[in-house]
């Protein structure tokens, strides 16, 4: 408000109190005299003890409203003769054009400095106008405190301000123009604003004196807020020509620059008009300005800008443009809190990357492999599927695994650097990430099969800490994965064969990972895998304690073999290591050499000692044997190797100890000694006598199919540089990415296992509830699944109906359909 520090009133000192008693008339003519010299500055010679004596006593005459509409008539006089004039007369007729500000481009150096000589003269009468009044306040200080005391009326002070306003912004430029002084000064600072906008150095100090000026005068005598001339009448238009300005320069940058450029001007007119709002204008227009430069600026073009093509947030992302990308985070983030152009752009790219990466595995997956015809057999495809190399099929799943770890850590650069760790964003690119990842129905085992690569033995070029860093970020991907379930089974498979064939880095590794596994899913997802290590734990006490009590019992025949044992738990283990039937066969009992037989059943009987009551299933398609073989040459030198097989190959090489040189085997004489499945046999065979550098026995024909009618020989000549051979099985010792059958086989036996957490899942909510809606069971149902995979609809309604059936639930005759539970 224009007012004045209130100061302590003194009444004239008695000396100075003139017994001569003066009229009104006559006291008044020395004070006008006296206050039209303050206006003239020629105040120096004046007495202001003596003004103010003479004012006060005026008062006590009883003359104080005379005294205060004078003084009025006088400043009105002095403002309208004098000031007036003054400033029409700095008024030329470049600053009438227009009443809008002209193009900048045409503008002249005459109406700017025009305008810069007008704002001058304006801000030198404002401030001497309130230096005078200060002045005169001070001669009238008892005169103000009666006025507004007991005549209540504004200070002369106040009156004086709004008698500016009359007689100076608002009186006329010209007689025969309606134009006003004041719309003269709004269009000659709207006039220097377009200029400083287009790239012109202004006079700031100037234009924000007026502005104070503007500030200083209100509409009422009340000096309400919101009556600040500033604010009723130079904003609204300044709030109009910008919003006009900023319509016109977003459509113009958008037509002639790219993203990147058009956030940089954004961002910089931004600055700039908030800069305007703190040293040129008002801090009162900060956020009205704010609020048209959103929408006007970014709220109109920030989808287009986001989607333009080459140069939008597609283009940013794919050349890692973080810096430009926190722009449009931070201008998107101004007019919307989801930021929604933005985050539907990021999740576009994130699931158009995803799906190059799946396309990319897909592809790998079914190329062909390099056909080799073998006596002019040609193979169907699902043959040549499963004579695909390992390698090309594993690798690529482990390749997608390393693609989308990749990416995972783009986006995270991203989301840490150009968006400020956005919660919102961070949810809405996991959801696009979990899009992806799971619209590849091999995303479960691939995953697997990334984690077996790196805990296996073995890895080249990757330190221990590498090692467990990429594990951690795969466990980040297992939360995007929906089918838990399903990556648990994979898992399991993979875990049993590093186990027992002993492939794992080592067994705090992968207790390690079964603790990060806890942490992201939950106590329930490791409990068979728990398992499985507690039978490992057991596995390895009972083979110690077994040994000791062969060292007690002084048998020499069970000193011949070193035996290591594992015994599983049927039901923690995978079905297809613990099953008796495989590919449709039903698998008889292996028949072991007599030395691994009488092991075998001394084990058996020390075990079932201390086990009464369980039984023991060997399943020797998951074990090992070392065992010493020495080859007679043709040249008569001898040769010993130590050979790592597995337990069947152990059994077809012992078979020819009784085989006279140069006699052989057929594959029919040795699936009958064996009793070895058919399956497992060839690949057996195939280790043994067709891979190149294993071929301790020799084939009849020599081709890489093995077959009923083939003949097998002990290879003398076997030469190797190396004493310890381990000799692989092809196609099955190693995890491997699962041909159709395989895959097929899998998914029955998880949508059996689904069917009955979906059964267990439904009885337990209703044994629970009683009584329940089919809407909301269904609802509960899927609620508590989802965490292990995602139920399919029909699915839950047929085991609903299938409980119906067996008589665990019964419906109930209601609307809508309602389901009981029956005890």
């Amino acid at each position: 408000m224009a007012m004045r520090a209130r100061k302590k009133i003194h009444a004239p000192r008695r000396g100075l109190m003139s017994n001569n008693v003066n009229t009104f008339d006559e006291m008044w003519d020395v004070l006008a005299s006296s206050l039209r010299e303050i206006h003239t500055k020629n105040a120096s010679s004046l007495s202001f003890e003596e003004l103010y004596r003479k004012a006060y006593r005026i008062v006590l005459m009883g003359k104080c409203g005379d005294l205060y509409e004078q003084v009025k008539q006088l400043e009105g006089e002095w403002l309208g003769q004098e000031i007036q004039k003054r400033i029409t007369a700095s008024i030329t007729s470049s600053l009438l054009l227009a009443k809008e500000p002209v193009d900048v481009k045409d503008q002249s150096n005459e109406r700017r400095a025009a305008g810069e000589k007008f704002l001058s003269v304006l801000r030198e009468a404002w401030e001497d106008h309130q230096l005078c009044m200060g002045m005169i306040t001070d001669v009238l200080m008892y005169m103000d405190r009666v006025v507004t005391t007991e005549h209540r009326k504004p200070s002369i002070y106040v009156a004086t301000m709004a008698i500016f306003r009359d007689c100076v912004i608002r009186s006329n430029v010209r007689s025969d123009s309606d134009s006003v002084v004041g719309d003269v000064l709004k269009d000659t600072v709207l006039f220097m604003i377009q200029l400083e906008r287009a790239g012109h150095v202004i006079e700031r100090p100037l234009i924000r004196h007026c502005i104070y000026m503007l500030e200083g005068l209100y509409e009422t005598i009340t000096e309400e807020e919101s009556s600040k001339l500033y604010l009723t009448m130079f904003e609204p238009a300044f709030i109009e020509t910008s919003r006009s300005f900023y319509r016109t320069e977003g459509q113009r940058i958008l037509e002639m620059a790219d993203a990147a450029t058009f956030c940089k001007i954004a961002s910089n007119r931004i600055a700039e008009e908030r800069e305007r709002c703190l040293y040129t204008l008002s801090t009162l227009t900060e956020s009205k300005i704010k609020d048209v430069l959103d929408e006007e600026l970014i709220s109109r073009h920030i989808a287009e800008v986001v989607n333009l093509e080459g140069t939008g947030v597609r283009s940013m992302i794919d050349n890692d443009r973080v810096d430009v990308l926190a722009s449009v985070y931070e201008l998107n983030s101004r007019v919307d809190k989801k930021k929604t152009p933005l985050t539907l752009a990021v999740q576009k790219r994130i699931v158009e990357m995803g799906q190059e990466i799946n396309a990319s595995a897909t592809s790998a997956q079914s190329a062909k492999p390099v056909e080799k015809e073998t006596n002019g057999d040609k193979k169907s495809e699902k043959e040549k599927e499963k004579e695909k190399p390992m390698n090309q099929q594993t690798m690529s799943a482990i390749k997608w695994v390393d693609d989308i770890l990749a990416l995972k850590s783009k986006f995270d650069r991203i989301w840490k650097e150009s968006f400020k760790q956005d919660q919102g964003m961070e949810g809405a690119m996991m959801n696009s990430f979990s899009e992806f990842i799971n619209s590849n129905p091999r995303s479960s085992e691939y995953l697997s099969l990334f984690f077996d690569e790196n805990l296996k033995k073995g890895i080249k070029g990757k330190t221990e800490s590498e090692v467990d860093s990429l594990l951690d970020n795969g466990i980040t991907l297992l939360r995007y994965v929906k089918d838990k379930d399903l990556f648990e089974t994979y898992y399991k498979k993979h875990l049993s064969r590093r186990l027992l064939m002993k492939r794992s880095v080592s067994m705090d590794a992968e207790r390690q990972m079964i603790s990060k596994m806890k942490v992201e899913v939950g106590n329930q997802f490791t409990q068979r895998l728990e398992s499985m290590f507690r039978d490992m734990t057991v596995s390895d006490d009972l083979t110690s304690s077994y040994k000791d009590h062969i060292k007690k019992t002084g048998d020499p025949d069970q000193k011949k073999v070193d035996l290591e044992i594992n015994v599983l738990t049927s039901t923690m283990w995978p079905m297809e290591i613990m099953s008796n039937n495989k590919d449709g066969e039903v698998q008889l009992p292996c028949i072991f050499p007599k030395e691994i037989e009488s092991t075998k059943q001394s084990f058996e009987q020390f075990y079932l000692s201390k086990h009464s009551g369980r039984k023991l299933s060997w399943q020797a398609s998951m074990g090992t044997a070392d065992i010493r073989a020495t080859f007679q040459r043709s040249n008569g030198k001898v040769q010993r190797h130590e050979l790592n097989v597995s337990t069947y190959a152990m059994v077809i090489l012992v078979l020819f100890n009784d085989v006279p040189a140069g006699e052989s085997l057929t594959y029919e004489e040795i699936q009958a000694r064996t009793r070895i499945p058919n399956h497992d046999l060839i690949r057996n065979l195939q280790s043994l006598a067709v891979a190149p550098k294993t071929r301790v026995l020799k084939k009849e024909p020599m081709s890489k199919d093995v077959k009923p009618t083939d003949k097998f020989f002990f290879n003398h000549d076997f030469q190797s540089p190396f004493m310890k051979v381990r000799i692989g099985v092809v196609s099955g010792g190693a995890n491997k990415v699962e041909n159709q059958d395989q895959r097929k086989e899998t998914e029955q036996k998880m949508n059996e296992e689904r069917g009955a957490s979906i059964e267990a899942a439904v009885v337990r909510i209703m044994k629970q509830r009683k009584k329940l809606v089919h809407s909301q069971l269904m609802n509960e149902v899927l609620s508590q699944l989802s965490g292990r995979f995602s139920p399919n609809i029909n699915m839950v309604k047929k085991r609903i109906e299938s409980l119906i059936d067996r008589e665990y639930l019964e419906r109930v005759a209601e609307e809508p359909p309602t389901y009981g539970y029956i005890a």
